[in-house]
């Protein structure tokens, strides 16, 4: 079985590097602008309920049902939401959650051990039922965040949390079956794909 796991088309939050967290912040005109139809027609897309998820999923899968999973939506950077890091540069919380690799609790928000435990959480559900149901292909568009949790605990080849942000309305296509996941939960990475317009102007995916 093949899993796609995206990420969101481009938000002004974004192109300005701001936390976006758990903001319902939309699309950019670009950002959608930029968007493409997918080449694969999955019947079901597991979402974000974060509008720029759903979005992103009505532009590249329109035929598709939009399945809501509330767990996928983005970490929670609580007092950090909305800013950037120029902005944050002298606010002690910020230089202090940076000086903890990021692990600690973003004031008002979340830490990323529990973010990444409700997104797997989340996630492993839906793949064990698709695998047990001998579906083809598992489709969840989400966020940075979730990619990078999802991929550090289970993706192969083994890299950190960071390593796996994938780009706006892209990243990861894995292949795994049944006897794998059972065996050693653990998810091969075949392609990293985006599906926005090429820089020549033609449509169609482009493959990192």
């Amino acid at each position: 079985m093949k899993i796609y796991l995206l990420r969101h088309g481009q938000t002004t939050y974004n192109v300005e590097k701001r936390y976006q967290g758990t903001r319902d912040i939309p699309l950019s005109e670009e950002g959608r602008a930029q968007l493409i139809q997918a080449d694969i027609f999955p019947k079901k897309v597991y979402v974000s309920p974060l509008i720029r998820a759903r979005s992103t999923a009505d532009i590249l899968f329109p035929e598709a049902e939009q399945v809501v999973i509330d767990d996928f939506r983005e970490m929670c950077f609580g007092i950090f939401q909305g800013r950037n890091y120029i902005e944050m540069e002298h606010d002690p919380e910020y230089i202090a959650w940076v000086g903890e690799n990021c692990e600690g609790c973003c004031p008002g928000g979340e830490r990323k051990a529990e973010f990444c435990d409700r997104t797997c959480d989340a996630f492993v559900p839906l793949l064990e039922e698709a695998l047990e149901n001998g579906e083809e292909m598992l489709v969840i568009m989400a966020h940075g965040g979730n990619q990078m949790a999802i991929m550090e605990r289970y993706g192969l080849p083994r890299y950190d949390y960071y390593h796996w942000c994938g780009p706006n309305g892209g990243g990861y296509v894995l292949e795994v079956d049944a006897d794998t996941w059972h065996n050693e939960h653990t998810l091969q990475l075949i392609e990293e794909v985006q599906y926005v317009r090429k820089e020549d102007g033609q449509e169609g995916r482009n493959h990192a």
